[in-house]
């Protein structure tokens, strides 16, 4: 008996009821399969896979959103596309999702909250089934919209002050602060400076941290602090310490709000051989790649950015299955990772 070929559409492009022929499964299973993997076994999942590929299958998404009232989408929107600390959050949140079938939508802000209000709404236009944002520090427009619709949000990078007011995953940024200026102290420091760039909220409150240690030690002086809102980067880190050393000569410790700019001012004192810790206590924060292999290595905060993105996503496959006995707000915590610059 000859094999029944399969049906194609009216656009000579492979259907779902070819793929349910040749995978020897019905047209449900494969919808499953491909909508909610997590539905149904490997085995099946494997079969339909191979089908699909060698039929050169393209699932329609608006069929799938029709048909499951889900679009398999999640909105994603982080400040920035270069900054690694929201590379390592995506990758923790696409591990998590992509297993139950569902893709990051990404939408890239800027740092501003009048731009992530603009995009927020474009992409709330394609119906995602959940959302998840960075920050706390939203236009009112937009936590009137947050609290208007019924998807999921959850937020990352942040601790809401009311837990019950909103899903949120991150740690305290002004601890973290407050850690590294009680640091400096410790080891003796007396003339403790501060660098800081991108003046978001999160690093206004670890700059507050920072001061609040520095004001209960006696130590603080405001003239030592030298706040820009230009990106962070290696070379700015290395042109912010000229200006505060000339200004300053006498310092002899620097919290620098981020690990390039810790690493430019580190990489300056070996160009003007200045002796760190010796002469210049140095601190970061973030703990990003390399911060461990500079030399000396980088004294510096370690956040827990990847597992931040894992926890924001399995809270909002939970509150998108309708299961919000959970907490409200997870904090992850940091840890102060003491190396040679201090």
């Amino acid at each position: 008996m000859p094999t029944r070929k399969p049906r194609s559409s009216r656009t000579g492009r492979a259907t779902m009821a070819d793929v349910a022929t040749a995978a020897g499964v019905s047209a449900m299973t494969v919808s499953r399969a491909l909508n909610r993997p997590d539905k149904v076994s490997e085995e099946v999942r494997a079969r339909v896979a191979e089908a699909s590929r060698r039929l050169g299958f393209v699932p329609s998404r608006l069929a799938a959103a029709l048909a499951t009232a889900r679009s398999m989408t999640v909105t994603v929107l982080i400040p920035s596309l270069t900054n690694s600390v929201f590379i390592d959050v995506l990758a923790g949140i696409q591990e998590t999702l992509s297993p139950h079938g569902y893709q990051p939508v990404i939408g890239v802000t800027g740092y501003t909250p009048e731009e992530e209000e603009r995009v927020l709404r474009t992409q709330l236009a394609s119906g995602p089934d959940g959302v998840i944002l960075t920050g706390l520090d939203h236009t009112p427009a937009t936590w009137d919209l947050l609290r208007s619709i019924p998807t999921p949000v959850v937020h990352t990078m942040d601790l809401a002050p009311d837990a019950d007011d909103a899903l949120t995953v991150g740690f305290s940024q002004f601890d973290a602060g407050h850690a590294v200026g009680r640091h400096l102290v410790e080891r003796g420091r007396r003339r403790i400076g501060l660098i800081a760039g991108q003046l978001d909220p999160r690093t206004r409150q670890r700059c507050d941290g920072w001061r609040q240690a520095l004001v209960e030690a006696g130590r603080h002086d405001p003239s030592l602090e030298l706040m820009v809102p230009d990106s962070t980067s290696v070379a700015l880190g290395a042109e912010l310490l000229e200006r505060m050393l000339a200004a300053h000569p006498d310092i002899d410790a620097l919290f620098l709000c981020n690990d390039d700019l810790a690493q430019g001012a580190l990489f300056h004192c070996a160009r003007r051989s200045i002796a760190v810790p010796g002469r210049l206590a140095l601190a970061g924060f973030n703990d990003l790649g390399g911060a461990a292999w500079t030399l000396p290595p980088l004294t510096t905060v370690a956040t827990p950015r990847h597992a931040i993105g894992v926890e924001a996503a399995h809270l909002l496959l939970a509150a998108m299955n309708g299961r919000d006995d959970g907490p409200r707000s997870v904090d992850l915590g940091f840890r102060l990772m003491v190396r040679e610059t201090t």
